[in-house]
């Protein structure tokens, strides 16, 4: 199960979660769209698209469908950002910087580490930037938490002798989507 905080001076949201996969399962499901656009996504908030060019200083952009939410009076997300750091698979961290925010121009920076832990990976993700975005902020304190759940169901159906194989997972999961 996640776990996530608020830090007390209110700019970080911590989330982090124990995944039974290798950490190269876990790194690769974060930056290859076609991995991406089968588990960042729900029947609430599709993905539309998302790019991501694995390199510091790379780009990155995650766009979604029309939806009926409403956050800042957006209700069609668009996030975007440059790589900071990239040294897989144990970090990544790039800059977010989203369209539904208080500022929207206000930079975010999402980093993540993962760290071998017994059979397999440790998951922290921290959301960093936010102290003057207190509806962001809001929302992130329980939305990280929900995205690195996603993220370990969708890589553990793909590990070998898991629920799912790589292919299997794969099928089923596009059926899913249609």
């Amino acid at each position: 199960m996640a776990t996530a905080i608020i830090t007390p001076d209110q700019n970080a949201v911590v989330s982090e979660i124990q995944i039974a996969a290798p950490a190269e399962n876990v790194s690769q499901a974060l930056i290859d769209p076609k991995q991406v656009m089968q588990w960042w996504t729900s029947d609430d908030c599709q993905i539309e698209s998302f790019a991501f060019e694995p390199c510091r200083g790379g780009h990155w952009r995650y766009d979604t469908k029309q939806t009926k939410m409403d956050i800042n009076g957006v209700s069609k997300f668009h996030c975007e950002g440059e790589v900071l750091e990239f040294d897989p698979p144990r970090l990544l961290a790039y800059t977010w910087i989203a369209n539904w925010h208080d500022q929207r121009s206000e930079r975010t920076v999402v980093r993540w580490e993962l760290v071998p832990s017994g059979a397999g990976t440790k998951v922290k993700v921290t959301h960093s930037g936010l102290k003057n975005l207190p509806v962001a902020r809001k929302d992130y304190g329980s939305g990280w938490s929900g995205v690195v759940e996603t993220l370990k169901g969708f890589v553990e159906r793909r590990i070998p002798g898991g629920v799912a194989s790589n292919n299997e997972s794969s099928i089923t999961d596009l059926k899913e989507m249609e």
